[in-house]
């Protein structure tokens, strides 16, 4: 009987092996995408926009020069105000193409963003990390290390995003250095670039140079920056110069207003989505200003909140809601869309995590987000990066790409050949038919227990999360780095060293 299980455990082994070397870079959507809104409710949202942008304004604080460029495009600048007329800022999106490619240094790994096209990329930004034996802590260079090789290895996560974690163990003026080159080294997806400070964004820009090459670099899109907005109605220097640092050098941006519904906007959906439009679209304006066709990701990150502590909540119908509305307004702008993820307010990874999470991302996937942040490995708000949700998000992230490829109708699938060799009142278990597709016929989950319970407790009746950590474990022994060209690690090396020697260590 236990020989018999072992067996069966090693070919499921081997069909997940085979199945992840299969997986393709990205998603290309087979599925309509939903509609939520009917046509008269789209028109008053994008009036909502237009009317904030010409009569309300953005400011746009501490960045003289982008102030300059509107001025010459001939917007209304009043001190820091930016108001430009009906029309002009849906002109100048129209230069922003729709779909593009993000080259990776393995070009099997490039992702397509926008079209029919979805991108899942793991958690960012969080300054702690969880585990089920380590529990919950500041992040370190160490965890961040391994959670880009967790990436790496997980063929549901297509682009390794940036700050898996904060590794708070190394000054805060010098870790961009650190993240940027595990990011290089240690996969071979494709990644973000930091965004808190110029020069940081600089320096990866010019990393990115040295590991695709002059002309790779010079004809393609190889990193992008992501950044929000200051919502309410701000865009600091932080987005204008993270705009001109990849943009102008012909590089992507990802712009997305962080609106909490009752706090960074009204406390009413409709309204809150008109404003991340209209903020989003200013920024997207701006890109083209700088440089026209940059490739340029609108992005969306609504959340409601509790009204009671003022926390705010996931998972919840609200931003569920904008998720469908606001990738309608982006098709009709013709934009390549963010927005969503697994996301949770729970602290662990326990069953709030996954109604959460799954509704948030069930959204995400039929709104049509073209790029999703967060697709994995979000706890806490966004506090702490969770390594066993990771990998369980993951894991359903199969289950989406599944679902968005379609149902196919051919002859293979129609099976007639199998009705042909099963008589009525039989089984299908040892036809012909399924023993040529049952490697492939399902979807085969890599932690889902489907066995009967006796089998489950002779095993130590471990639950999901108990199953996650012993395979992001065994996943990282198991973990071989993607070959690198010598010349090119040490040149990336070097850049980092002697930028790390003129940089002073600062923790803030």
């Amino acid at each position: 009987m236990a020989g018999r299980r072992r067996e069966r455990s090693s070919r499921r082994g081997e069909r997940r092996a085979a199945s992840a070397t299969k997986a393709p870079a990205y998603i290309k959507r087979e599925i309509p995408f939903y509609e939520y809104l009917n046509e008269e409710g789209l028109v008053k949202l994008e009036d909502q926009a237009d009317w904030l942008i010409e009569e309300i304004g953005l400011e746009f604080r501490e960045d003289e020069a982008a102030l300059e460029t509107w001025r010459q495009a001939g917007a209304d600048v009043q001190g820091t105000r930016v108001r430009a007329p009906r029309g002009m800022i849906r002109t100048l999106c129209k230069t922003a193409p729709s779909e593009f490619q993000q080259v990776a240094r393995n070009p099997e790994r490039s992702v397509m963003i926008g079209g029919s096209n979805q991108v899942f990329a793991p958690v960012y930004g969080s300054p702690f990390v969880r585990d089920l034996e380590g529990g919950r802590r500041y992040g370190s260079i160490a965890d961040f290390e391994k959670l880009v090789k967790l990436t790496y290895m997980l063929p549901s996560l297509h682009h390794g995003g940036f700050v898996t974690c904060e590794p708070c163990d190394v000054p805060v003026s010098k870790r961009h250095l650190d993240m940027a080159y595990i990011h290089m080294r240690y996969s071979d997806k494709p990644h973000l670039g930091a965004i808190t400070e110029k020069s940081r964004a600089e320096d990866c820009v010019a990393m990115a140079r040295i590991l695709h090459g002059d002309e790779t670099f010079d004809n393609n899109c190889t990193i992008m920056g992501n950044v929000n907005t200051n919502s309410p109605l701000l865009v600091d220097k932080v987005v204008t110069e993270a705009i001109r640092v990849y943009c102008g050098s012909g590089q992507g941006i990802v712009v997305v207003p962080f609106i909490l519904s009752g706090a960074m906007g009204p406390v009413s959906t409709a309204a809150s989505i008109g404003q991340a439009l209209a903020e989003a679209m200013m920024c997207c304006a701006y890109s083209q200003l700088v440089r026209p066709g940059a490739p340029f990701v609108l992005g969306n990150f609504l959340s409601s909140m509790s009204l009671k502590s003022g926390a705010p909540t996931f998972g919840m119908p609200e931003p569920v809601i904008s998720n469908y509305v606001i990738g309608q307004l982006a098709r009709r702008l013709g934009l390549p869309l963010r927005c969503g993820g697994s996301l949770t307010a729970s602290k662990v990874a326990d069953a709030q995590a996954a109604a959460e999470s799954a509704d948030s991302m069930h959204s995400t996937a039929l709104a049509g987000a073209h790029f999703v942040l967060h697709a994995a490995g979000w706890l806490e708000g966004g506090l702490s990066t969770g390594f066993e949700k990771l990998v369980i998000d993951a894991d359903r992230l199969g289950v989406y790409q599944a679902m968005l490829s379609g149902l196919q109708i051919d002859d293979n699938a129609l099976a007639r050949d199998a009705y042909a060799e099963v008589e009525p009142a039989g089984h299908f278990l040892g036809c012909g038919h399924t023993m040529q597709n049952y490697q492939t016929a399902f979807y085969e989950s890599a932690l889902s227990d489907s066995e009967n319970v006796e089998s489950w407790e002779e095993r130590g009746a471990k639950d999901m999360e108990r199953r996650a950590y012993e395979r992001w474990n065994q996943m990282l022994v198991e973990y071989e780095a993607p070959p690198i060209d010598e010349g090119v690690d040490e040149a990336l090396q070097a850049y980092v060293a002697q930028r790390k020697s003129e940089l002073p260590d600062a923790w803030y």
